[in-house]
């Protein structure tokens, strides 16, 4: 190939340009959060290219995502070193080992076909069924996680039970069990007709193949002789030993990590590679970067208080990031008195962002498990604010919640329902009855997905709970009707909205405004982290908890809001605690400086009231139309069917969907209350400052023209006056 196109080294600050010049060798960049390590490595490489040291098509580079594979891949277009054939490649490690292990298959196996499985499901519930485990969803899929965890780890089955014991790891079933369904999986996929390889197969293989036959090695290494890992703090035993394999006995190897975002341990992940990196290589050269280009000093100034409480190996290598942009305001902190009051609170924030002009796909509200997003879906879909779940499904498209509103249609369609079971308090109590078929324990259960399920179906018994606690007289109809009403207005287009996303969905992401909630001990950190008195039951997993919080902090460039509730539901007991992590980072002069403190001002958090008879709203359907589902009201369906024409016509020509111009709630509340001015069309949930400088004008217009015809055609329908001859 040609000459590298020039690339400007001015560009880079003093400590990403030593490790660009760094001599050929290995190097070792711990880079921070924000600091700009892809255009280092990419850098690092162009370096290398130009002055000879290598050839493009000789550096193999490799990360964990496609996304980030795909990141690499157009920063080395845009240096003239990435995407045909004779440039640099640039993949993830499953990826390449599967491009490797096509190549070699016939040199190491023969004519014996294989075949790459799709699905591991079948296989594994197929074992799990004949050692006599649960075969459902939930306990297939935590046993399959289990399988990958030990693949992952270079764990046989026959030493998994030793393996699991000296680790302390939490398994979903008997580690004996584990073993023998592991071991039947693995049986079920050799003695099929041909080969099956699963994912963690392609790496096994390719590194045996590496390992075992030299003329494979030979070929391969005068193939690819530079080597650059991106990531490298969430390498598994498995990915290093490929990566071994690839190397031989040179050491032309880039790495780049950060062991203080180390936070896939459950998979295997170790960040011990990055960390004894220097003893491995004693001649290696290491760069740290910590200059910040991402977030505000203040932001920074907070992530770096995170970490610095955290204790054991990977605390010693942490990075003191300092940040390079302009002031920005100060990470606030926030208590609710209870989680739907803080979901509301921050729905109203991020209105307020949205309303000065901050996009709505530069906001994210993030959180320790999926089942958190509920309450997030359910305020911004009150106020009208479009968003997107990033990392799982919204909370009324996840299977469990789906069997479970199912299980509730069937109970309470059932004609031998006792008359105490079909309103008010009974209906939670048969809710739970219901649920506890579908896994909803006393405890939370072991197994990752067990837990996120349990989590799932305890938010949907508590928001029955809250549902009957607002309406004691609610009966079994109308809690299915506001269930349905919620499904349908949480599946919304997909569309560029403000994101909700677990904290472990976040990693490699950033936004503008990133809004922390829900940080409570049992949440974050985890529950099974902590003993039943509180104490730490698992330091090293304690300290991983820890990281997603700085994860989750390092996510934010200027915007950044910590948030938690000291009850689940509205009125409930206030017994949770703020996560131990926020002791020493909340300000004393904050409102949330104490838990609960008496004396903090009053928030703006409670609900809106009914127009018509002035009781809290609940629910999305009555907060957007501003009374309740059974309170009366006047709707002016002429002018409804007139300002859903108007909203066609605007989103037609400016090319965006209906509904991001006003919801058909908003239109209805709109046609509901006839707002006279600026005020009382601002007052309409949907409506914000946004929207009303922009649609104002035009809805007012119709209203009021609705009003002059309604004026006018009045008196041909009114009865005769005693006036008239």
């Amino acid at each position: 190939m040609g000459a590298v196109p020039p690339f400007d080294l001015a560009a880079l600050d003093p400590e990403q340009a030593a490790a660009v010049r760094a001599p050929r060798g290995p190097l070792c960049v711990l880079a921070g959060a924000g600091t700009g390590k892809t255009r280092t490595i990419t850098y690092r490489i162009a370096h290398l290219v130009s002055a000879g040291h290598v050839k493009a098509d000789q550096v193999l580079a490799v990360t964990f995502t496609a996304r980030a594979a795909g990141e690499l891949r157009g920063r080395l277009r845009g240096l003239g070193l990435g995407g045909d054939a004779g440039r640099v490649q640039a993949r993830t490690f499953h990826a390449a080992a599967l491009r490797q292990l096509r190549y070699f298959w016939p040199q190491i196996v023969g004519d014996v076909p294989w075949r790459l499985i799709d699905n591991k499901f079948p296989l594994v519930a197929k074992a799990a069924h004949a050692e006599g485990l649960p075969s459902d969803v939930e306990s297939v899929r935590d046993l399959l996680s289990e399988i990958e965890w030990a693949k992952a780890s270079l764990i046989a089955p026959e030493d998994y039970p030793a393996a699991v014991a000296e680790r302390h790891r939490d398994t979903p079933r008997e580690a004996l069990r584990v073993a023998r369904v592991y071991d039947a999986y693995e049986t079920a996929k050799s003695s099929a007709d041909g080969m099956l390889l699963d994912f963690d197969d392609l790496l096994l293989h390719t590194a045996a193949a590496l390992e075992d036959y030299p003329s494979v090695a030979h070929e391969f290494r005068e193939r690819y002789r530079s080597f650059v890992v991106d990531e490298y703090q969430d390498v598994t035993p498995l990915q290093q030993r490929v990566l071994d394999a690839w190397l031989g006995e040179r050491d032309d190897l880039t790495v780049v990590g950060d062991a203080n975002q180390t936070i896939y341990s459950f998979t295997g992940a170790s960040p011990r590679y990055l960390l004894d990196f220097s003893r491995r290589f004693p001649e290696a050269t290491v760069v740290r970067l910590e200059r910040d280009y991402r977030s505000t000093p203040q932001v920074v100034s907070l992530a770096n208080r995170v970490i610095g409480a955290a204790r054991g190996r990977i605390a010693g290598t942490r990075l003191q990031l300092i940040g390079q942009r302009q002031d920005g305001p100060e990470p606030v902190f926030a208590e609710y008195d209870d989680a739907p009051a803080e979901a509301a609170a921050v729905a109203g924030e991020i209105a307020r962002l949205l309303a000065a002009g901050t996009p709505a796909a530069e906001i994210a509200v993030l959180f320790r498990i999926n089942a958190q997003s509920a309450a997030y879906e359910e305020a911004l879909g009150a106020l009208g604010i479009p968003y997107q779940v990033r990392g799982g499904e919204a909370f009324f498209a996840r299977a469990e919640i789906k069997q479970g509103v199912s299980a509730l249609r069937r109970a309470f369609g059932r004609d031998d329902l006792p008359a105490e079971s079909r309103s008010g308090a009974g209906l939670a109590t048969l809710t739970r009855a219901e649920l506890a078929g579908l896994g909803l324990t006393a405890e939370e259960p072991a197994g990752a997905t067990k837990r996120e399920r349990w989590s799932g179906l305890s938010g949907l018994a508590g928001l029955v709970d809250e549902l009957v606690t607002h309406d004691p007289e609610l009966d079994a109809a109308g809690l299915l009707r506001e269930l349905a009403a919620r499904s349908e207005a949480r599946h919304p287009p997909t569309v560029q909205g403000v994101t909700l996303a677990s904290l472990h969905a976040a990693k490699g992401l950033e936004w503008d405004a990133v809004y922390l909630v829900g940080l409570t001990d049992g949440t974050l950190p985890i529950g099974h982290v902590l003993g039943d008195d509180g104490a730490v039951a698992d330091q090293h997993q304690l300290e991983e908890e820890r990281r997603l919080l700085y994860v989750g902090v390092t996510r934010a460039r200027e915007h950044l809001q910590l948030s938690w509730a000291l009850a689940r539901n509205t009125g409930g007991r206030r017994n949770r605690r703020r996560s131990r992590f926020l002791n020493g980072l909340v300000p004393e002069d904050s409102p949330a400086s104490r838990i609960a403190a008496a004396a903090a001002p009053a928030r703006s958090t409670e609900r809106p009231l009914c127009r018509v008879c002035a009781k809290p709203l609940i629910g999305t359907y009555a907060t957007m139309l501003g009374r309740c589902r059974r309170c009366p009201a006047e709707l002016d369906q002429e002018l409804l069917t007139a300002l859903r024409d108007w909203r066609g016509e605007k989103a037609e020509v400016m090319r965006v969907r209906e509904f991001t111009v006003f919801t058909d709630l908003t239109l209805t509340a709109i046609a509901e209350q006839l707002p006279a001015d600026d005020a009382a069309l601002a007052s309409i949930a949907g409506v914000g400052a946004g929207k009303l400088e922009q649609y104002g004008a035009d809805v007012l217009a119709i209203v009021r023209s609705r009003r002059r015809h309604t004026t006018r055609a009045e008196p041909a329908n009114a009865p005769e006056t005693a006036g008239r001859k």
